[in-house]
């Protein structure tokens, strides 16, 4: 069920939450000091910076590539949204420097694209199934929203605006225009996001046209670009977005694209946009979702396979699809209120996108298997840069969001949907603040502070899922009465609740428990998650985790690698009913809670290929640490699913 707009949730301003847990906060960090300062240095190597200034000319060794923009535009967004957390005058200096470099290479006519610019300029929209225009034109949009909304200052903003009105002059149905739209969605979620920060309705009219243009017949990308039509499930391109309910194709440009729907929909309460959006969803994380959140398990194609092929070793789960994943399943928890949303965007937020950054914040993986060896189709150790380095920049402007992520709010109600050690501060001027070790404990302690007498109260203005302006005030209840709801994860089996030392016999209801008073400063919230080892099994469909299980502890997955546990992992099994114990893990943050339990480990005599020769077998040690960590602790053979005893 879908809510009325005036009850959606929203997500807090940035200056109003801000994080103090041991796992998303130091990840935090380390984007502010290392990933946004590493992209910018490879920008100036990979000659991004020098495309801007319109500098290649034929002849030169190096070309703009068609995608540069969009990348250059993600850190520029990264940027904003770390200034908008938290002022850094230094920062602030080298994103206005960037932002009037990118309208510098901006032309008359509001064309923004320094390979068509530059290199061809004659094939300017003509391949949009695959030339990547629209889509770097939507993540300009998406950067010049979060440059105004941090800085207040708008020539970006314009110069984004001028380009809209271009696109818009040049799609649509009218005569004249082109019947296109992109082949790898963005743009749709970037117009939502332009409008809400422009009040122009012309952009939402947009914003619909290429979400319901998409896939009908005659097909433009078959009549107009010669697309193979058994192709166009790649797209999402095969019918109409309203009529599709399998999540298929390439799985950022799905993820993008429901993004899209969902912001399309919610603006104009379209109600079909948004059954279908979440039907593909149900699709991906019933049926095609890894344990950890990641999502598209083809690495030919980067694309969705059939429903339950899951394999581990080959899984490509691109660490963009897991940020899309997230965030579009924040964007459905905020119209429907549902639970269930949040319990995949914490699967995604603490397993499948952290694996894809390093804790030093400054070396990737493109690709996040679930399985490692010896001869892994995929490198075993993180890369400081990809020719195609859409992941690393799209980790430059995830992060700063994360705090917000933990929250939701609407009129009447606080919404704790990550329970990380965080703090928000209410336009009342009260403050709330989480303590506690989570995810490594389920132990939440909630308490209601007065406000700090040496900062500015801060006025939580309402926003959207991706950061645009909402309205003037989601909080206002001067008086602090409102109810505060805590969800209780789909891992967890039992809890307790008690305010202000009295336990309360509370029963979740849609996935959360919720308190309902005067709120005041000295009240305190404790919330007991129990957090056991579980062990796992998938789907009877699933053929590679067959006779395999996994090992979960609160929202953590855990792996075995092999700096723990020697090489060949593949003669591990692990009974699944034993007394595992938690450890301290070596070699990775302190407070990282690792596990620890007996596992049989089988050999067999002599050196022969074959042989009829029984098998050995033997107890010992095994050591398990979050798969999220996996690999920073130098090369290294990984798995999460090991045969169970």
């Amino acid at each position: 069920m879908v809510e009325s707009r005036a009850m959606r949730y929203a997500t807090p301003a940035p200056s109003a939450v801000s994080l103090a847990d041991p796992v998303l906060a130091p990840r935090v960090e380390a984007n502010r000091a290392a990933t946004i300062p590493a992209c910018l240095k490879h920008f100036e190597k990979e000659h991004c910076i020098d495309a801007l200034k319109l500098r290649w000319k034929k002849g030169d060794r190096w070309w703009p590539h068609i995608f540069w923009d969009s990348d250059v535009a993600k850190v520029a967004e990264g940027m904003a949204r770390e200034i908008a957390r938290r002022p850094d005058p230094a920062l602030a200096r080298r994103l206005d420097s960037l932002a009037r470099l990118i309208v510098s290479a901006q032309r008359p006519d509001g064309y923004l694209n320094t390979h068509f610019t530059l290199v061809e300029p004659e094939k300017r929209w003509t391949n949009l199934h695959d030339w990547h225009e629209l889509y770097c034109a939507g993540h300009l949009m998406e950067a010049a929203v979060a440059h105004f909304e941090a800085t207040g200052e708008r020539f970006f903003l314009d110069a984004m605006r001028r380009y809209a009105d271009l696109i818009a002059k040049t799609f649509g149905r009218k005569r004249g225009q082109m019947r296109g739209y992109p082949g790898h969605e963005e743009i749709e979620l970037a117009l939502c996001r332009l409008a809400r920060a422009t009040g122009e309705r012309k952009y939402l009219d947009l914003a619909h046209y290429f979400v319901d243009e998409r896939g009908r017949k005659p097909n433009y990308y078959v009549k107009k670009e010669g697309w193979q039509e058994w192709r166009l499930p790649y797209l999402q391109a095969h019918r109409p977005p309203r009529e599709q309910r399998e999540a298929v194709g390439h799985a950022v440009r799905w993820a993008y694209l429901c993004c899209g729907m969902v912001d399309a929909g919610d603006a104009r309460s379209d109600a079909g946009l948004l059954e279908a959006a979440v039907a593909m969803w149900e699709n991906a994380t019933e049926r095609r979702m890894l344990v950890t959140g990641g999502i598209g398990t083809d690495r030919g194609n980067e694309a969705f396979e059939r429903d339950f092929k899951l394999d581990n070793l080959t899984a490509y789960a691109e660490s963009c699809a897991a940020i899309g994943l997230a965030l579009l399943s924040r964007r459905l928890h905020d119209c429907t209120g549902a639970a269930r949303y949040l319990d995949v965007l914490e699967r995604a937020l603490y397993n499948g996108i952290p694996s894809g950054v390093s804790l030093s914040g400054d070396r990737f993986f493109y690709q996040n298997p679930l399985a490692s060896g010896p001869d892994s189709p995929y490198a075993r150790e993180r890369q400081a840069w990809f020719y195609c380095s859409c992941c690393p920049t799209n980790f430059a402007r995830f992060w700063p969001q994360a705090a917000q992520l933990c929250w939701a709010v609407r009129p009447g109600e606080v919404r704790l949907c990550v329970p990380a050690a965080s703090e928000l501060r209410l336009e009342s001027g009260l403050r709330i603040v989480v303590e506690g070790k989570y995810p490594y404990d389920g132990r939440v302690r909630v308490s209601f502070l007065a406000p700090d007498p040496e900062v500015e109260s801060v006025k939580c203005k309402g926003k959207s899922s991706n950061g645009a302006l909402a309205g003037k005030a989601t909080l206002p209840f001067a008086l602090s009465t409102f109810n505060l709801s805590l969800r209780i994860p789909d891992w967890c089996s039992s809890f307790t609740l008690a305010v202000n030392g009295k336990r309360l016999a509370a029963k979740p209801k849609d996935g959360f428990v919720s308190v309902e008073r005067a709120w005041k400063p000295g009240d305190e919230v404790a919330l007991d998650l129990a957090m056991p080892v579980r062990v796992l099994r998938a789907n009877d469909n699933v053929e590679a985790d067959a006779g395999r299980i996994a090992l979960q502890r609160g929202p953590l997955v855990y792996a075995l690698e092999s700096v723990d546990n020697g090489p060949a992992l593949h003669r591990l099994s692990i009974p699944a009913k034993q007394d595992f114990r938690l450890v301290a893990a070596k070699g990775l943050p302190r407070g990282t809670v690792a596990i620890a339990g007996t596992a049989l480990e089988t050999t067999r005599p002599g050196d022969a290929l074959y042989s009829a020769a029984a098998t050995r077998t033997r107890r010992r040690r095994f050591v398990a640490i979050p798969y999220a960590l996996w690999q920073n602790r130098g090369p290294a053979e990984m798995q999460v699913w090991t045969r169970e005893a």
